[in-house]
């Protein structure tokens, strides 16, 4: 194995505690293991790659990581998502619902969502997808064509096919309905726990099992109990959706006769091995504290939440009463730095001022958090012993402006693609912005053919299934009869 070099103006360390900032830094590593972080190796090296101006860093930890073809953007300005075809309707559930995609097409959708994660400095994924325009859930075999294909891209990832045992839809008359299917929920967790005992640890322990029940409310108490009962067997992590929206809060209240976080309690589902996106809507610090108790982490996802006018109550407190914050992009853009300025600022203005939460606490949740929710003391840093999966960021941008401190630059203006190279395991998985054996033009014209695909679906799940083009309204109204022409998702992104 070569032991390699980089140099850099900035290296983030971490001395054990914490991360250590390296003026004029070095990093080496050997294999999949990083052997020195600092200033002045003095062993032998068979390459250095100086990056010259630029901070190196640990990769990003996604705990929520945007692995499809985004329809929660679709909802932008688009209205009700009643109206507008996104869950399903009373009808749609009626006449059976149906696999938007082909099976090839959704493991592409896997394809082009990991390219955007590697591209934007993320080393570690745990992917999320929408099972609205599915006819139920994922299934073993399509995430054993998605491990290979993780594998074959380099990217680390915690995998498994999400499995549910109901779905919410919308009446004629707007109210909320939920159809249940226990057999098929159980069923799905059994082929969850198949591929955990088949995947994890392939492709030289790049791909890691999870189990991904989908989210509270769509799943029975037969289900979480079983999943309870899997996840301790296997010490297998477990991520479920909570407290993400007021209507699921009174759903479970109804029907489960607590605040989510008080069931997810009483099923032993809050411990160390509990990932819990969201956590917006909680009853108040009973329900931090249960969090705590069971050592459970938060995957926070700030921007998507943003766009609908909602935000956590503080990040700060929150982080200040002991939990453990990772983060997630949950919405394109795939962009860990942009999820780390949003919540700066939203944290601030929900707090009321700038002493609670500071651009480390955002950093470091992208980092160290999301570590120690997955239990992994070698992710989320550059040390000794640590894994080489590391990312160069380029400071030279314009956009930056003058440099007075790396971090603090990039948290400001930078995005995900000022992200020049990435190293995951040891392996360069992207060199110059471009990552390995991806081809950028073809990757992005078939997500358009798709996603014009998924956007004429949003029609039959839509109550009455009105032309699709009539559901997405531009921002600015088409001079012209915008039926008679082409939509604008048919329009080569690359002419």
């Amino acid at each position: 194995m070569k032991r390699i070099g980089l140099k850099a103006t900035c290296v983030v360390g971490f001395d054990g505690t914490r991360h250590v900032l390296w003026r004029d830094g070095e990093v080496v590593f050997c294999g999949a293991r990083i052997e020195f972080v600092g200033r002045g190796y003095s062993g032998s090296v068979d390459q250095w790659i100086d990056y010259g101006n630029a901070l190196i860093g640990p990769g990003f930890i996604d705990l929520d990581a945007l692995g499809d073809l985004d329809s929660t953007v679709l909802t932008l300005d688009n209205g009700d998502e009643r109206a507008m075809g996104r869950m399903w309707s009373a009808e749609y559930l009626a006449r059976g619902p149906h696999e938007t995609f082909s099976p090839d097409e959704e493991v592409f959708k896997y394809r082009y969502a990991f390219s955007q994660l590697i591209r934007n400095g993320i080393t570690t994924a745990m992917p999320i997808t929408s099972m609205y325009y599915r006819e139920w859930a994922e299934t073993y075999d399509e995430f054993a064509a998605v491990a290979d294909m993780a594998g074959e891209l380099g990217l680390r990832t915690y995998l498994g096919p999400c499995y549910m045992s109901g779905m919410s839809y919308w009446r004629a008359d707007g109210s909320l309905g939920h159809h249940w299917d226990e057999a098929r929920g159980l069923a799905g967790l059994d082929a969850a726990e198949r591929f955990f005992l088949d995947f994890d640890g392939a492709h030289n322990d790049l791909i890691r099992g999870a189990l991904l029940p989908d989210r509270i409310q769509t799943c029975t108490p037969a289900l979480l109990q079983r999943t309870s009962a899997v996840s301790r067997e296997l010490n297998a992590p477990m991520r479920l959706h909570c407290c993400q929206a007021l209507s699921e809060v009174a759903m479970v209240e109804q029907l489960r006769g607590a605040s989510p976080l008080a069931w997810l309690q009483q099923l032993d589902l809050l411990t160390p091995r509990s990932l819990l996106p969201h956590g917006i809507y909680t009853a108040g610090d009973d329900d931090l504290q249960r969090v705590i108790d069971g050592g459970a982490s938060l995957v926070h996802c700030p921007l998507v939440f943003a766009r609908d006018g909602e935000a956590l109550n503080s990040f700060g407190r929150y982080r200040a009463k002991g939990i453990n914050f990772a983060l997630g992009t949950d919405t394109w853009p795939a962009d860990l730095l942009e999820n780390m300025r949003h919540g700066l600022n939203i944290a601030r203005l929900m707090e009321g001022g700038s002493t609670l939460t500071s651009s480390l606490d955002l950093y470091n949740a992208a980092t160290l958090g999301g570590a120690q929710a997955l239990g992994r003391v070698d992710l989320g840093r550059l040390a000794p012993g640590a894994k080489a999966d590391i990312t160069v960021f380029n400071l030279r941008g314009l956009h930056l402006g003058p440099l007075f401190d790396p971090l603090k630059n990039l948290l400001l203006a930078g995005r995900g693609d000022d992200c020049i190279a990435s190293y995951i395991d040891g392996r360069c998985v992207m060199h110059d912005g471009q990552v390995s054996g991806v081809d950028y033009p073809a990757l992005q014209r078939q997500a358009q053919r798709q996603y014009e695909k998924l956007m004429r679906s949003h029609s039959d799940r839509a109550l009455a299934r009105p032309d699709w083009k009539t559901l997405f309204q531009p921002a600015i109204p088409f001079a012209d009869d915008y039926s008679a022409h082409a939509p604008l998702s048919a329009i080569d992104p690359l002419s």
